[in-house]
């Protein structure tokens, strides 16, 4: 018997054989601990110790077994000992490394393989036991590392539901629409089902994609967008699967594909409805899989990637109609979020654009205070105009709209003159009184404020013989926002310096 070693003088039938996976559990468990040692020895010694403490305890006899139990389930710690004759415990604990760097792993080491352990925490075991042991000693560092590690753990998951319920800094939304959204989107990050995010163009679909991956447990890899609808079948599969050298004419060297590139990550799929059939084979089998093969290649190669899609199309008529896959298209909607237009969520519009206010201003250095804060706002006209609109290219467009302002505007004030054209004639704003000179019975304000506009800017030209210098002095506004208010309201300049300056 190894000194320090307390050996349970009645073990489990089978125990001795030593030849499989053995699991044995005393009393509520405390946590799960996996012992991978090829001595029967120190593997029963290990698990009287430790069964006695209150954890559940597996027994692996060689590292094939050890790593076919790594594989299985979730670990609170692992004893690894250091030298077995089918795989060293050092391979064995850079293979566990590559994909799990939070299990604590302790080290078995014999008497003088100190170098050794301390090589293998460099590589990432968290500690070492050198036989012999101090039995209370080693509680004390097991019962240490895992709670350590659920400390770590707990802390780690906090701050991930936090940041996925309340931190989603590029979508701006507060309407009861978007708050039901950005709930679901905080529940289904960290999950590894596919997710196929619809809405009209302009809704911000890939936002959404990028707040999933940001917000899910892939963050620190890859997300890859693919724009489906901007490429051809051919090239759209050698930039899904990559291609190797010969391939195709034009294919000089060997080329990571999209899937590639994303493993362990994210890959999004934008307009996925416009997919060919024969690429939408592929894709499914790569979802079913979990592999690919790249253009040219014989070599089937494995992935791990979660998969994200939007689309603008009704996906299921065209299942109907047979232009999409049926079974693509059930494995793809396993979770459906879907955006709602902007004209759906107009109370989203001021913070929407506050939000541009401050990045446009922040790109182009203009109009921000000491705090870099923007100083810009819309004027209460130009602001309803705003709110009014139907938006039909949704978010995207209120972002152009809102670019175009900070651009062009000159004072801090941004006025209905600065808005595209479009916009101002699609609110149906009539600048022109009826016939008979006087503002027809259905007026709207909008329509009664521009036609004062029109008569003092027209009495003002008049004034000054056609000068717009000096009307807008006299006006006190910017000469360029005369001239667009000029513009807008149809006053045609050049009559008016045909006129004698009003007495």
């Amino acid at each position: 018997m190894t000194p320090g070693h307390e050996i349970d003088e009645t073990p489990d039938a089978g125990s001795a054989a030593g030849g499989n996976t053995q699991i044995r559990q005393g009393g509520p468990a405390k946590g799960r601990i996996l012992i991978i040692d090829d001595e029967l020895e120190i593997r029963e010694s290990l698990e009287a110790l430790l069964t006695s403490e209150g954890y559940e305890v597996v027994l692996a006899p060689n590292a094939t077994e050890g790593e076919r139990e790594l594989e299985s389930r979730a670990w609170d710690l692992v004893l690894l000992d250091l030298m077995m004759p089918d795989k060293s415990g050092m391979e064995v604990l850079r293979d566990v490394r590559e994909r799990d760097r939070h299990t604590p792993i302790f080290m078995i080491t014999a008497w003088g393989s100190v170098e050794a352990a301390v090589q293998a925490v460099k590589l990432g075991a968290n500690d070492y036991v050198s036989k012999p042991w101090d039995n209370d000693k080693l509680v004390i560092e097991i019962d240490r590392a895992i709670s350590g590690q659920r400390l770590i753990d707990e802390n780690t998951q906090l701050k991930r539901t936090l940041k996925q319920r309340y931190s989603f800094p590029n979508i701006v939304g507060k309407s009861d629409r978007m708050l039901k959204v950005l709930d679901l989107v905080s529940q289904v990050a960290s999950s590894r089902s596919t997710i196929l995010i619809t809405g009209d163009t302009g809704t911000g679909k890939e936002l959404i994609a990028k707040a999933i991956h940001s917000n899910s447990p892939r963050v620190d890899y890859a997300f890859v967008a693919v724009n489906s609808g901007s490429l051809p079948t051919d090239l759209l599969e050698s930039t899904l699967f990559g291609h190797v050298k010969g391939a195709f004419t034009s294919a000089i060297q060997n080329k990571k594909g999209a899937f590639e590139v994303a493993n362990k990550g994210t890959i999004f799929f934008d307009e996925v409805g416009t997919i060919g059939p024969e690429t939408q084979a592929k894709l499914l089998r790569v979802i079913q899989e979990k592999e690919f093969t790249p253009l040219g290649s014989n070599e089937v190669m494995k992935v791990d990637v979660r998969i994200l899609a939007a689309t603008n199309a009704d996906l299921r008529k065209m299942v109907e109609e047979k232009k999409f896959r049926e079974d693509l298209y059930y494995r793809l909607n396993v979770i459906n979020i879907n955006l709602p237009p902007l004209r759906e969520r107009r109370e989203d519009i001021p913070a929407l654009i506050h939000h541009f206010l401050e990045r446009f201003c922040k790109e182009n250095e203009k109009y921000l205070d000491d705090d870099g804060r923007t100083l810009l706002r819309f004027e209460p006209e130009a602001m309803q105009l705003l709110l009014d609109h139907s938006w039909p290219g949704n978010v995207r467009e209120l972002e152009n709209v809102v670019e175009r302002a900070v651009v062009l505007a000159s004072v801090p004030l941004i006025t209905v003159d600065v808005l595209p054209d479009y916009l101002v004639q699609a609110s149906g704003i009539r600048t022109r009184p009826s016939e008979n000179g006087a503002m027809p019975a259905d007026a709207s304000l909008f329509e009664i404020v521009a036609e004062f506009e029109r008569r003092t800017i027209t009495e003002y030209l008049d004034r000054f013989n056609g000068s717009q210098t000096e009307a807008a002095e006299a006006l006190r506004v910017p000469l360029s926002t005369l001239n667009q208010k000029i513009k807008r309201l149809n006053i045609d300049v050049k009559k008016r310096g045909d006129k004698a300056p009003a007495a």
